[in-house]
């Protein structure tokens, strides 16, 4: 095949994850899926091809930067939420009643009234059945923003299999004075209860639309790879089912897989077990593609639903929120975990949940293992130095601490607590990996509004708010796109495949009308995409 000539473009050939800025190359050449060089138009290697019938393509100094990767995503879910009724602006609980009703009228064939988005301080953290039942007589569900919750009616009570729902608890299955479920699901309550009974719900084909809308997006908004968090059967055989009905998947993909904590249905052992067949069945070698790398652990809850566990009681509360998992279990599973070969995700928001988080992967003693914690939103200082020593990733999602959204958090955990919050530049500072992810569908698969928030530390959805959370925790745009790039590709052991722009690696990489500022993020927009040497969007249509 002809190589490709990519000229006059501005070519992000950065070296290391700590470099604040960079100098830009201004020629790429691609072939054969590879890169084939990276440097200069007047390089021999330039010259010797531009005669010889390669594809010359003046990009007009046009931004080239490595093919996005998302560390952190839910793509079954994602594009299954975009089917769901969107209340992440509602501010107050009239609008969203309002929104579903008028919802709800629109869809009368429906089964279910299905929504997303809700933010708990909207409904003053009130989350009854009740509050939803003159709205619909059909079955509600409404997610929240941070997928840890689900509020639904009367009627979604009824037919929800209950019969074991008291044994997990009141702060995952919130109870009336008769001891009977009335209405809010957390955790356990919405992993165990909600998702089990709504994913047997969807047909495979709408599993497969919803896929096919996910991979339409991702790839349009400049991704070439994912890290898919808290995989299951469901969203496992679903991804299957695209692969092997469209030859391959577009981007590549790498999951963990989700163990539930001790008491969640079958042993832990049984749960690793679990987890070790399938890595065994899809492992990163041959296929880095589509493979399983490791398991998921939700150490605690979110901070919003005052789940997050924290050292201190939230403002206004009495008792510590606990981690979900006992120390010596979660010990347990990393070690056996780890010596299987598997890396380890572990979900930790609060920051004492954070310290379990480390101490159980400092337990199974393999810096070189890249066990990643997810959020760590909130950290000691010690904790955040300790990263970087025991070679754990920070995967982090900067639009989780866009301003827009955080409503009462300070209030919730302190001004202490809140002055450490989302501390990206402590961790790079640290010298740990810094891989940045959306979460999505929690918030938006948006790669740039995301890099916005990580370097200005400023509101993407409400860019008028001047508040800014922790300013000096920003990343520089050249530290933001390595995290978002090449730090995302290390976290997953893809760097000697992708990443980076460098010769010999996949021809994955995006070519971006953006203007190399951090308050310009916004205006930036995706003009290309490609993968393997591929162009993925806009389609091809002489490779289609």
């Amino acid at each position: 095949m002809a190589p490709k000539i990519f000229t006059n473009a501005r070519v992000f050939a950065d070296s290391g994850a700590q470099q604040r800025e960079i100098d830009f190359c201004n020629c790429m050449v691609v072939q054969d899926g590879k890169i084939l060089h990276i440097g200069s138009e007047d390089d021999t290697t330039v010259q010797n091809l531009l005669g010889s019938g390669a594809q010359i393509t003046d990009l007009k100094q046009q931004l080239i930067v490595p093919g996005l990767i998302d560390a952190h995503t839910h793509l079954l879910f994602f594009g299954l939420s975009r089917q769901k009724l969107d209340l992440t602006d509602c501010a107050s609980l009239d609008a969203v009643r309002a929104a579903i009703s008028e919802y709800a009228k629109g869809i009368p064939d429906a089964p279910r009234i299905l929504c997303r988005g809700w933010q708990q301080p909207s409904t003053g953290r009130l989350a009854l059945a009740t509050m939803l039942d003159d709205l619909d007589p059909r079955p509600i569900y409404v997610e929240a923003l941070d997928l840890h919750s689900s509020w639904v009616s009367t009627a979604a009570l009824r037919e929800l299999p209950l019969e074991n729902a008291k044994e997990l608890g009141p702060h995952q299955v919130a109870c009336n004075e008769n001891g009977r479920p009335s209405g809010l699901f957390a955790e356990a309550g919405q992993a165990d209860i909600i998702w089990s009974f709504l994913n047997a719900q969807y047909t495979t084909e709408e599993k497969q639309n919803a896929l096919d809308e996910t991979f339409k997006a991702y790839i349009a908004a400049g991704y070439t790879g994912a890290i898919d968090m808290a995989m299951d059967d469901n969203a496992w055989e679903a991804l299957k089912l695209y692969r092997e009905r469209n030859g391959a998947l577009p981007i590549h993909i790498a999951a963990h897989w989700l163990i539930t904590p001790p008491g969640s249905g079958g042993s832990l052992g049984e749960k690793v077990d679990v987890a070790i067949a399938q890595m065994r069945e899809w492992p990163p070698s041959p296929s880095p593609e589509f493979c399983i790398i490791g398991i998921k652990l939700i150490c605690d809850g979110v901070v919003d639903g005052c789940t997050a566990a924290l050292s201190h009681p939230y403002t206004g509360h009495v008792g510590i929120v606990e981690p979900l998992w006992p120390a010596d279990a979660m010990t347990e599973v990393v070690q056996r975990a780890t010596q299987a070969g598997l890396q380890v995700a572990v979900h930790a928001i609060g920051d004492a949940a954070v310290t379990q988080a480390v101490n159980a992967i400092a337990s199974a003693n393999a810096p070189d293992g890249r066990h990643r914690i997810e959020h760590l939103e909130l950290t000691t200082p010690e904790d955040a130095q300790r990263l970087g020593r025991l070679g754990i990733t920070a995967s982090v999602q900067p639009v989780h601490s866009d301003p827009a959204i955080l409503h009462d958090y300070q209030k919730l955990v302190g001004e202490q607590s809140f002055a450490r919050a989302f501390a990206y530049r402590e961790f790079l500072d640290g010298g740990a990996c810094v891989a940045l992810g959306t979460d999505a569908p929690t918030a938006v698969h948006l790669p740039l509004s995301n890099l916005y928030n990580a370097t200005t530390r400023r509101s993407a959805t409400r860019p008028e708010i001047e508040t800014r959370t922790t300013p000096h925790q920003a990343l520089t745009m050249a530290q933001a796109f390595h995290a978002a790039t090449t730090g995302a590709a290390y976290s997953r052991f893809a760097e000697g495949w992708t990443g980076r722009l460098e010769a010999g690696l996949w021809a994955d990489f995006v070519v971006l009308e953006c203007e190399w500022e951090a308050g310009k993020l916004l205006e930036a927009r995706v003009e290309q995409t490609w993968a393997r040497g591929r162009r993925l969007f806009p389609v091809d249509v002489s490779q289609a």
